[in-house]
């Protein structure tokens, strides 16, 4: 439906080459209806000075999630992705882990070092992502920092990127 009728499609969270499959997916069968789609990418952030601290943060979320709460959004969403065209939906292959953040966002693993998530943004923006939808633990301090230290990042990459481009 997508393909033909929306501006934007939102698809949860994964690795570059999986978002790049939905996206070249998505974006042909658009084509083939004359129209064109966005693409927005969940994704959690945990950005801390090391990749080793991000990743205590992470496994502690994951400790403290209510595995009731879990295994419940679990079971339904995957009965609900038993009725899509593919027979298995966006959530067919999510782990508990992936699901304590509801839309796989763990699972773009925007969780590090603010270079190291930097240069994950931009392998997200290269499998075709027009838009990270972000989520954070602590919202308010997460997305100034976030914003003072992981944005300059990206775009400092990206005019490094150009630069090189337009030299060749």
């Amino acid at each position: 439906m997508a393909a033909r009728v929306s501006d934007w499609y939102f698809t949860n969270g994964n690795t570059p080459a999986e978002i790049k499959k939905q996206v070249d997916d998505i974006r042909a069968k658009a084509a083939a209806n004359g129209h064109s789609v966005k693409v927005g990418v969940n994704a959690f952030a945990i950005a801390r000075q090391t990749e080793e601290e991000a990743k205590s943060v992470l496994a502690e979320i994951i400790a403290k999630a209510n595995p009731d709460a879990v295994h419940g959004f679990a079971h339904e969403v995957k009965n609900a992705g038993k009725a899509s065209p593919e027979g298995e939906g966006n959530w067919a292959k999510s782990s508990f882990e992936d699901l304590v953040q509801y839309n796989d966002g763990f699972r773009s693993n925007l969780i590090g070092t603010p270079q190291q998530i930097a240069e994950r943004v931009i392998a997200l923006k290269d499998a075709g992502a027009d838009l990270i939808l972000l989520g954070f633990l602590h919202f308010q301090e997460e997305v100034e920092y976030f914003g003072r230290h992981i944005i300059p990042l990206v775009r400092e990459l990206e005019a490094e990127r150009s630069l090189a481009v337009a030299a060749e």
